[in-house]
């Protein structure tokens, strides 16, 4: 009865924003707080860039790069806990700008958020096809190269868009799953290489040790470069936003997912990281090898043993990859039901029979592998180029999202000082009188970090990002201007027709 009561009770909120309660409402607390800590999983992000900022920032990039970057998004996490427990809405970001700013702020954020999410999708999966691959090509006798990567990349997508069109509630078992399975991977990886690192472990100050590069850039620049690794690995926490509308007392719970799922993964992440990097014998190797953990790992665990601990880390990559596919499908269907996208109608249809925003799910496969075979292509026409897929792929995320994360932060700033937004519009999870230098600070980072993600090595990055504005400017005026009335437009929506659509899903 106390569930029921809460139900009614999230759908009242719900429906105050002018939205009918479509999706199915059956995710718990943990499983909220679960799939945002699937998607940043730190046995993606920490482990896939891990050459990156090694090769970088040397030995101390892990120690002392990892806890500056945690440090600060944490602080960034809080911002938009407090922001979902005012606003609990599928379109979080782009609902949050629209309601704090216009329509117009609302436009733009969430098609920079779409950017991010496109990026952080294609980076996760990628990701796995580059351990996988490997892992493959040993097993059954074939050469790893950029087209079977491509492919297994291909195959991994495929399989995340089924499980997700198939349902929720299988999708949130697994991420329930996944948070667990990372927890438990991370233990074997820390006691293996505590206890079984052929040569020894190196002295604790070793992880804090700075000065080292392996790359050509003065170290201070360099050290800068290399947090890429820790600031994609802390990305996609919005996740927990976006299934806002499946979660129960989600004022509550949403927000305490966005935050937990930063602080376990910098907890766990700097233990795993601490063993890997103490387990380095030669860091020159290490930098210099084709994928850098898994050289780590062979080299500390080697063998059989070596190559189970790697299709475990692999498998996780798997499940963030799943998570991110969620995420992104949900955010472009709540977009899509205020007719923000070209063909709204389709990317806002919920299937019947699965309760899931089944178009949406596969335009984001789409989209996600579109954007690695732009990267596949360009390197055909230039193959000396020297960045990596991953480093393109990340960067394009970092950038997209944190821009996406930080308007309607600094929106809610603007919307204090008007006097528009008061201490009775927060939600019960708030930063009370410590909000607004939070706030502050928030942006201060991801203003810094939007600059530092696309600097030399990098700048295609850039590049890719000014061509997606700039298209995004010609839609402004091609299709904002003449079919986005903005959510506002659901305000609009009578009582009577949202318990009419409430009930044709509960039919």
């Amino acid at each position: 009865m106390e569930k029921q009561q809460q139900a009614l009770e999230d759908k009242k909120h719900l429906n105050r924003f002018g939205y009918a309660q479509e999706l199915l409402r059956d995710m718990g607390g943990f499983s909220n707080f679960a799939i945002s800590f699937s998607i940043i999983s730190i046995l993606t992000g920490a482990v896939s860039l891990y050459g990156h900022g090694l090769t970088y920032g040397g030995p101390g990039m892990m120690g002392l790069g990892w806890t500056l970057v945690a440090l600060f998004v944490l602080l960034i996490a809080a911002s938009m806990a407090e922001l979902a427990s005012a606003i609990p809405t599928a379109g979080a970001l782009y609902h949050w700008a629209a309601v704090l700013g216009n329509k117009r702020w609302g436009w733009y954020t969430a098609w920079i958020n779409l950017i991010g999410q496109i990026g952080i999708v294609a980076g996760i999966d990628y990701s796995c096809a580059l351990f996988a691959d490997p892992l493959l090509a040993a097993a059954f006798g074939y050469t790893s190269t950029d087209s079977t990567i491509l492919l297994v990349f291909g195959i991994i997508l495929l399989l995340h868009g089924i499980f997700n069109h198939i349902g929720i509630r299988i999708v949130a078992r697994l991420n329930d799953f996944s948070a667990w399975y990372h927890i438990a991977v991370v233990a074997i990886l820390v006691v293996s290489l505590a206890f079984f690192t052929k040569n020894g472990l190196q002295p604790i100050d070793y992880l804090f040790q700075v000065g080292q590069t392996f790359s050509d850039k003065p170290y201070a620049l360099a050290f800068l470069i290399g947090l890429l690794q820790a600031q994609w690995t802390f990305t996609g926490y919005d996740a927990s936003a976006h299934t806002i509308e499946e979660t129960v007392n989600p004022r509550v719970r949403a927000a305490w997912g966005i935050f937990s799922s930063v602080a376990f993964s910098f907890v766990f992440g700097f233990l795993m990281l601490a063993f890997v990097t103490l387990s380095i014998q030669d860091a020159a190797a290490a930098a210099g090898a084709s994928n850098a953990f898994i050289h780590v790992i062979s080299e500390a665990l080697g063998g059989t043993f070596g190559t189970a601990v790697l299709w475990l880390v692999t498998l996780a990559m798997w499940f963030c990859g799943l998570s991110s596919i969620t995420s992104f499908s949900r955010m472009m269907y709540a977009f899509s039901r205020d007719k923000g996208m070209p063909l709204s109608s389709h990317w806002a249809e919920i299937s019947r029979k699965y309760r899931t925003p089944a178009k949406a799910i596969w335009l984001s496969v789409v989209l996600s592998f579109a954007l690695a075979l732009f990267d596949y292509l360009l390197k055909m026409v230039n193959p000396d180029t020297s960045y990596t897929t991953l480093a393109f792929l990340t960067a394009v995320s970092v950038v997209g999202l944190y821009v996406a994360y930080g308007v309607p932060i600094w929106l809610k700033l603007r919307s204090e000082s008007k006097g528009v937004f008061l201490p009775k519009h927060r939600g019960p999870w708030n930063l009370g009188s410590w909000s607004k230098p939070i706030n502050v600070i928030s942006l201060i980072w991801i203003v810094f970090i939007s600059v530092v993600m696309v600097i030399p090595p990098n700048q295609n990055a850039l590049y890719a990002l000014i061509g997606m504005f700039v298209l995004l400017l010609l839609m402004d005026y091609g299709y904002y201007k003449n079919h986005f009335q903005g959510p506002q437009a659901a305000l609009n929506t009578t009582e009577q027709e949202l318990k009419q659509r409430e009930a044709e899903f509960e039919a």
